[in-house]
């Protein structure tokens, strides 16, 4: 299941929605993601980030998620996937996103999610705003999303 909402999420009440949908399965390995304080926070010059703005293309962005789960439904055995991804004002320390995943087995469940995770930051259509007390700039893909996307290319599953 998929969500894309203003609101705040409950990591408990997912987690509990996400193995009650999975049944009798071996392992459910869920990931958050927050705000930073910081976008880039090796950059000595970067400013705090006083607040994010995340938009997206409603239609669009649902069918982009959908296309990356089920994708890795077809590259893992799952009996369960479960992304939330927030959009519009957020505060550093909130948190943006959401990914769980539920298989027999735990390499398979560990593996899925963090292909949903990678796809999700590098492909999905959400753009995002950040503010400081200097302005704001529009945050672009790093290269290191894009690199993460090219291993699984690279690589075959199942």
């Amino acid at each position: 299941m998929i969500s894309i909402q203003t609101d705040d999420f409950d990591l408990a009440v997912e987690y509990r929605h996400l193995r009650e949908l999975a049944g009798d399965t071996g392992a459910i390995v869920t990931f958050t993601g927050l705000v930073r304080e910081f976008h880039e926070p090796e950059d000595p010059a970067a400013r705090p980030v006083t607040a994010l703005q995340l938009e997206h293309y409603p239609g669009m962005t649902e069918k982009s998620l959908q296309s990356i789960v089920d994708e890795a439904n077809s590259r893992w055995r799952l009996s369960g996937v479960r992304v939330i991804h927030r959009v519009g004002a957020m505060q550093p320390g909130d948190q943006i996103v959401m990914v769980g995943t539920a298989s027999a087995h735990r390499q398979d469940a560990f593996e899925s999610a963090e292909y949903i995770m990678d796809f999700l930051k590098s492909r999905a259509p959400f753009w995002k705003k950040q503010l400081t007390d200097a302005g704001s700039d529009w945050i672009e893909s790093r290269d290191a999303d894009n690199v993460a996307t090219t291993r699984w290319q690279n690589s075959s599953k199942n």
